[in-house]
């Protein structure tokens, strides 16, 4: 397995100390690329629960299967980053054939940047004034610097321009129109003709230059597969009108046409091979983030692999590992692990195996199931055929990996016997 935190030194330079919760006591001190050499194991190495891990197996095997599913669609990839905010996973991704990483705020561009990522997709419109000055600083600074952010309004155009004017930007920043994913979707904007009018405000100023299209399909309300590639066809049909009525500057090199997250992205790619040829060669963008971890919940279910199952599955990576702190009675009992550990904003966690606490042994989580949490609790419904005693470490799947990463700075990287090969800082 790649060893991740050598490839950013400052990572595996930084101390180990009280701010990691789950990691070894007897470690305090030591650098985590230190910790990660000596190749622990998470359950006899003095590792404290709760702790999540992530698997080193799972998080390989779904970078090369996201990598090569691109390849075969023609697509770039600029998997969003703020699903993991981890540079480390940053670099795989880029390794493993990433255009660049997607954000959404400036601060996960800050963070971005700070890491030497060169290719940021922001998707949202960027309005904040001294964000702007930051960006402009950047993008002169740094002539390999790429950036694009989405506009949605004539008044945000406004506000860019009047930002990027009084900091004296010198490249102009790259942005592209966002067509909002139906009539009640979350942000962009609703209409053809409103989009041609904030293309237009852009046209009309110097420190913008209009380079293609965008949106994101996942918050659609009802969104189903008709509705998801009727939208799709209304985003490359925007990208062909704007490009007949020469809004697309010859510079500009390529035209960007951008859509794609998590639970669409077989869509994307069908509706994207059909894109006819325009002035200029198409950058067709694809921004799925959760693939990384995948999870035991939200895209489980949802993953467009469970309708081309031809095309690969990709895996669940996390596992949180907590401890029967209390067996009150037979049908139930409590671990250590609770709302401050493990997502639950979409589903609650699930039980999957337990450790035993008196022979180390690994058996499935036969009975158990988890019914609640409270900050520091799960609480566990165990029925007749549940073996469970105070002690045992129960190993459980999440769902939706944006508030899994989140709440965790330093994440150990496990292989399947247990060994601790890296540890995945994480910047939210």
């Amino acid at each position: 397995m790649p060893d991740l935190a050598n490839e950013t030194p400052d990572l595996a330079d930084e101390r180990v100390d009280h701010r990691f919760k789950g990691l070894p006591p007897d470690a305090e001190g030591l650098t985590v690329g230190e910790l990660s050499a000596q190749r622990r194991n998470l359950f006899t190495g003095g590792y404290t629960t709760p702790v999540l891990a992530l698997s080193a197996e799972s998080v390989e095997h779904n970078l090369r299967l996201l990598e090569t599913y691109a390849e075969r669609h023609g697509l770039a990839f600029a998997p969003h980053g703020k699903t993991s905010m981890a540079p480390q996973l940053f670099d795989r991704q880029l390794e493993h054939g990433a255009w660049g990483i997607t954000a959404a705020v400036p601060h996960q561009a800050r963070v971005y940047r700070a890491h030497g990522i060169a290719r940021i997709f922001l998707a949202n419109e960027l309005v904040d004034a001294a964000a702007l000055r930051w960006l402009a600083a950047e993008l002169d600074a740094d002539p390999d610097f790429r950036f694009l952010c989405y506009v949605d309004s004539v008044r945000g155009v406004e506000l860019m321009d009047e930002a990027l004017r009084a900091a004296g930007a010198v490249r102009p920043v790259d942005v592209v129109v966002e067509l909002g994913a139906g009539a009640n979707g979350r942000t962009g904007v609703r209409t053809e003709a409103e989009c041609a009018a904030v293309a237009d405000a852009v046209g009309g100023v110097a420190t913008l230059r209009l380079v293609g299209v965008a949106g994101y399909e996942g918050t659609m309300p009802g969104a189903d597969a008709e509705r998801v590639r009727e939208w799709l066809h209304r985003l490359v049909g925007l990208a062909a009108d704007f490009d007949k009525a020469g809004r697309f500057d010859p510079a500009v090199g390529e035209i960007v046409v951008s859509a794609g997250g998590s639970e669409w992205f077989d869509a994307v790619a069908e509706v994207f091979e059909a894109i006819p040829e325009l002035s200029l060669p198409v950058l067709k963008l694809l921004r799925s983030g959760a693939y990384v971890s995948h999870d035991d919940g939200q895209y489980r279910e949802r993953t467009p692999f469970n309708r081309i199952p031809e095309e690969g599955a990709l895996r669940p990576a996390f596992r949180l590992w907590s401890q029967v702190v209390s067996r009150p009675s037979a049908e139930q009992a409590f671990t250590n692990a609770g709302k401050r550990d493990a997502a639950h904003d979409l589903h609650l966690p699930e039980a999957q195996v337990v450790r035993d606490a008196r022979t180390g042994e690994i058996r499935a989580a036969e009975g158990v199931t988890v019914s609640g949490l409270s900050d520091q609790h799960a609480w566990l419904a165990t029925g007749p055929g549940a073996d469970l005693e105070v002690g045992d470490w129960v190993g459980m799947g999440l769902s939706h990996p944006c508030t899994s990463f989140d709440k965790w700075q330093l994440i150990p990287l496990v292989e399947a016997d247990g060994t601790v090969v890296d540890h995945i800082r994480t910047f939210f």
